[in-house]
């Protein structure tokens, strides 16, 4: 079978579908096979998704981002930083 890939969307939708399903009887195996995508991969969405509605999933994907920003500016500065040692090193006077 040939692997798909979801949007964030798509798993909040399917993860609703296969709730609905258990909701009204159906096993785990058997929702997942309507909706599918395997048990694992049922597990692992309910994991990261579970109990999100959109605006928090879009305000996860906003933090992300500014993480992702942030780190990038850390990264940044620590190499400023490593530059501005060695320059000091190589200015200081030798006794």
């Amino acid at each position: 079978m040939a692997r798909k890939r979801h949007s964030d969307e798509d798993c909040l939708k399917i993860l609703r579908q296969v709730e609905l399903d258990l909701a009204g009887g159906a096993d785990v195996a058997k929702a997942c096979r309507s909706a599918g995508i395997s048990d694992a991969t049922y597990y692992t969405w309910r994991k990261k998704f579970g109990g999100m509605a959109r605006s928090q999933l879009s305000e996860l994907k906003a933090l992300e981002k500014e993480n992702q920003r942030l780190k990038k500016i850390v990264a940044d500065l620590e190499l400023d930083k490593l530059i501005l040692k060695e320059s000091l090193d190589f200015l200081k006077p030798k006794i």
